[in-house]
């Protein structure tokens, strides 16, 4: 069941697009100068860095050489909480630093940039969801993580895509009724996962829905032997041509388990630097997508995440720029919705 009224502004999302400038590329010696200010910023500030997979190799390898974590946006989190570090960096985009400062209140959170945020969010605003929630109140409101902390405190449930279709198939369970959103790809995928009775809003990954079945299947023929892994933000139709479908974490733990030694990824292909790490040797290849060149809104890499570059961390530690904050109010509703995912997770056996 789809939610089929066009609400999405798509020249919000054309706009955010238009006004990315590229990051400059750097010499060797100037990251390694870069490196090692930004390492003696963050213990002079008692700082720890915290980056997702989708970003510069420059910036996760920083993130591991300075005692901090790489990791998906609620690994992210949990490790931030659990810091003893009082300002915690986050090297992503808004929705993960917002919801480190969900889960860390009293810790100062920074980003090198602000402006980096995703298409998801963005197609998912938080008065027009509340709205849309209140017409259909015999639903359980059940967002992905790639949302805003409005749209966290307005929902019952907060979900990764490692736990969703557990969580699915619980509500299912108790003949619950759900409204899911932004990403109708992923909801589409735990409907089929779970049977749950589900109205999808109509939000959309830029980087996962340009990846293309027809150019995937060509692949396959080029390379008979390689394993095809997909995360569920993907359309359907690539979803099923995958080996295996599953979050950042499980990709990256299938690249290193499975035999194979080559590896078509239908995900950011910034992932390809923990997955070198996990299986080395092994090749991996990016799934075809729709566009070319200048037509290619991400060609495999989400262009917010490649905003985050050395020079904006150093000068966000150097100035406390580019700090997050959310009401006490907002903060309080959205910790309850992430809360009841992290406690099922907690005693949940199935779980992934």
């Amino acid at each position: 069941m789809n939610y089929d009224e066009k609400i999405i502004d798509r020249e919000v999302i054309r706009e955010h697009l238009i006004g990315i400038k590229p990051v400059t590329e750097l010499s060797k010696d100037h990251k390694l100068q870069l490196v090692g200010k930004i390492k003696q910023l963050l213990k002079n500030k008692n700082a720890t860095l915290i980056a997702h997979y989708y970003v510069d190799d420059s910036l996760q390898s920083l993130a591991e050489e300075s005692g901090g974590f790489v990791g998906d946006s609620l690994e992210m989190a949990k490790f931030g909480h659990n810091s003893k570090a009082s300002t915690l960096v986050v090297a992503g985009v808004k929705f993960m630093g917002e919801t480190a400062k969900i889960l860390s209140p009293e810790k100062q959170v920074l980003m090198p940039t602000l402006e980096a945020t995703c298409s998801l969010d963005l197609s998912c605003p938080a008065d027009k969801f509340e709205v849309f929630c209140n017409q259909h109140p015999d639903r359980v409101p059940v967002v992905y993580a790639n949302t805003s902390a409005r749209v966290k405190a307005i929902a019952d449930w907060v979900v990764t895509s490692s736990i969703a279709v557990d969580v699915m198939e619980h509500l299912h369970g108790q003949d619950k009724k759900i409204i899911w959103a932004p990403d109708k790809h992923l909801g589409r995928y735990l409907q089929q996962q779970s049977g749950a009775d589900m109205l999808l809003w109509d939000g959309a990954c830029i980087v996962h829905e340009e990846f293309q079945a027809k150019g995937l299947a060509d692949m396959k023929k080029l390379y008979p032997d390689a394993c095809v892994l997909a995360h569920p933000e993907s359309p359907g139709a690539v979803l099923e041509l995958a080996d295996v479908v599953g979050s950042t974490s499980r990709l990256i733990k299938a690249a290193q388990q499975m035999d194979n030694k080559r590896f078509i990824v239908a995900t950011d292909k910034g992932i390809f630097y923990k997955m070198r790490q996990a299986a080395v040797g092994k090749e991996f290849i990016s799934a075809p997508t729709g566009g070319k060149g200048a037509t290619c809104r991400s060609c495999a890499h989400c262009p917010w995440m490649a905003m985050n570059s050395l020079q904006l961390l150093q000068n966000t530690l150097a100035n406390d720029t580019g700090e997050i904050e959310i009401s006490e109010q907002t903060i309080e509703k959205a910790k309850v919705s992430i809360n009841r995912m992290m406690d099922f997770r907690n005693n949940h056996n199935g779980y992934s």
